[in-house]
């Protein structure tokens, strides 16, 4: 009887052995096969690109596009990474404004909101601002964005081509340090950026960047927001489907296929607002319907209790500070620059 019961255990486990061998694979294959998959994607989360450098590449300044009794504003050049993982670079255009009277002056990077492409032209949704800014002794610089301008085409993934702007944002204040350079070569140093003194102003989507930037950089730019979109991404986004065509259709499918591979929380900005250094000045209006004001009444909160320096003004306006609080809101966001600079 134990001799069958030993044939019996012997048989059992030589079909066992058989099955582990030939029918399955082993462990560490599987987990082999798991590192391999390709999610290239990965190189934009948050914490990775808070481990990425942005290098510095040179700006160049070319055509004169328009001029005010105090200032000008001409086209300018940079170039950033395809991705943050690779050398080879796109270029990217945008529009600057200077001051005309000599001197050295802090630089505003501006970034603006949704811009249609068939509308779309340099300095769309930043030049008013821009031309104020200059006028009071200010350098801005506003870049199209790839696919925008002058610019080189985006990815061909959506979801990629909205973090090329975090890039190509975080290239361009890498590359601020070349700005001299060029001024140099057209105005012989008679205008000069105060590279000590750089500031970002953002609209809407453009707000949405500005805190991205923040939290990955962790740098203390003096930032003012006007009705930022300060959502947790893909509601960022969803949000506002039903002005496509296909109401959000092609969208939708295409954020499916993104969140089998990927987390959404790892490539949010809310998530990480507690990583900010900066002093921000936001200004939301009551009446608007893009961005509504319990978005920043939340994100202001948020900041406040992650003791993030933050001035909040409120107006009875739209989108874009109107019918009139616009001028308002211009000025204090020059005095908010301006105290900042001062210290």
């Amino acid at each position: 009887m134990k001799k069958i019961s030993v044939f019996v255990v012997c048989i059992f486990i030589a079909i066992a052995s058989f099955y582990l061998l030939y029918t399955r694979k082993p462990q560490k294959q599987e987990v082999k096969e798991i590192q391999e998959k390709k999610l290239p994607l990965l190189t934009y989360t948050f914490k990775n690109l808070k481990k990425t450098h942005f290098p510095s590449t040179k700006i160049t300044i070319e055509m004169k596009m328009g001029e005010k009794t105090n200032s000008f504003s001409q086209m300018f050049y940079f170039s950033t990474p395809s991705s943050p993982d690779k050398k080879d670079m796109l270029r990217v255009s945008g529009l600057m404004n200077l001051p005309k009277k000599k001197g050295n002056y802090p630089i505003i990077v501006m970034l603006r909101g949704f811009v249609p492409d068939d509308i779309y032209a340099p300095g769309i949704g930043t030049q008013h601002v821009a031309e104020s800014l200059a006028e009071h002794g200010f350098i801005t610089l506003a870049p199209d964005f790839l696919g925008f301008g002058e610019s080189a085409p985006p990815s061909s993934d959506p979801f990629e081509a909205r973090f090329q702007t975090y890039t190509t944002a975080l290239t361009l204040l890498s590359s601020l340090s070349t700005l001299n350079e060029a001024l140099d070569a057209s105005y012989s140093g008679t205008i000069q950026a105060n590279t000590n003194n750089i500031g970002i102003w953002g609209h809407s989507n453009g707000g949405h960047i500005a805190l991205s930037l923040l939290a990955i950089s962790g740098r203390s730019y003096p930032t003012v927001l006007w009705a930022p979109v300060s959502k947790t991404f893909p509601y960022s986004i969803l949000f506002y489907t039903d002005e496509s065509d296909d109401h959000g259709k092609a969208l939708r499918k295409a954020l499916s296929n993104f969140e089998v591979d990927y987390d959404t929380e790892a490539f949010s900005p809310s998530m990480y607002y507690g990583w900010i250094k900066a002093p921000l000045s936001i200004h939301q209006g009551d009446v608007d319907d893009a961005v509504p004001k319990e978005w920043s009444d939340e994100l202001v909160s948020n900041l406040e209790k992650n003791k993030i320096d933050v001035i909040y003004h409120t107006y009875h306006a739209d989108h874009n500070m109107l019918p009139s609080s616009w001028s308002q809101a211009v000025g204090k966001s020059i005095s908010f620059y301006d105290a900042n600079f001062k210290n």
